[in-house]
């Protein structure tokens, strides 16, 4: 018969337990205490680097994003640092003047587009508005996305909608963009800026009811208009595409 466990034996096994537990608390806060020396290091360094590139970050896009993606990578954010170093890099400036640029050129066409407009037809006219030195000239659209990210804290009236390929469009009005609003605009982009039901039919399988439901919000937004003189079926154009359809042609 086989002899159970004393209580001695359970004690002296609960000791070592708590013992373990004991050791390996320690090592994680020892870990935790090195990460933490570590990641001020970094930071030491990046504003050392900063510092020393500061023209180089402020003139270069492409050098610019780079150095963005190495203070996220440890969880600074120059954008956000008013005060201290940050500020006195200026980047943050940078964003945030480019962000009231954004706006501006949203609010002059939103009369045309609905309040949407492509992030290319947004640089050009950003580049145009801001002059012709050198550089003004340098504004890259990960600039522009990061700048347009900026303005969500006024809500849903800003937002980032990925149109597939690397290209992007900026929505300017309130309300959201379902899905379904976002594969018209994808395809209306193939198809030189307009799309009809029959169109969606055959390249995406949709249902009338379903496009019809799609467009009319679309056309009650402002974001397409009807074309009636069509002797087949209704045309849906879209004037945020138009010039991104005509670029694209040439």
């Amino acid at each position: 018969m086989r002899r159970r466990a004393g209580l001695g034996a359970i004690q002296k096994q609960k000791l070592e337990q708590e013992k373990y537990k004991d050791k390996g608390n320690e090592i994680q806060e020892n870990q935790f205490e090195q990460m933490t020396k570590q990641l001020e290091v970094f930071k030491v360094n990046l504003e050392e680097f900063a510092s020393k590139h500061k023209n180089e970050i402020r003139k270069n896009p492409e050098f610019r994003r780079q150095f963005q993606d190495m203070c996220a990578s440890i969880g600074v954010d120059p954008l956000s640092s008013g005060k201290g170093f940050w500020s006195v890099l200026g980047i943050g400036d940078f964003y945030y003047e480019l962000a009231v640029q954004i706006v501006e050129v949203c609010l002059a066409t939103n009369e045309k587009n609905g309040g949407l407009i492509g992030l290319d037809e947004l640089r050009t006219r950003l580049i145009k508005a801001r002059g012709q030195s050198k550089q003004h000239q340098e504004i890259s659209k990960d600039d522009l996305m990061r700048a347009a990210q900026k303005l969500k804290i006024f809500g849903s009236g800003f937002n980032i909608i990925p149109m597939g390929k690397g290209k992007y469009m900026v929505q300017s009005v309130p309300g959201e963009l379902s899905m379904d609003h976002s594969s018209i605009l994808q395809q209306a982009e193939k198809n030189q800026a307009f799309i009809s039901i029959s169109y969606l039919r055959r390249e995406l399988n949709w249902e009338t009811e379903r496009s019809k439901k799609a467009l009319d919000h679309m056309v009650d937004q402002g974001l397409a208009w009807i074309d009636l003189q069509n002797p087949q079926e209704k045309l849906y154009y879209f004037p945020s595409l138009f010039t991104a359809c005509v670029n694209s042609a040439s």
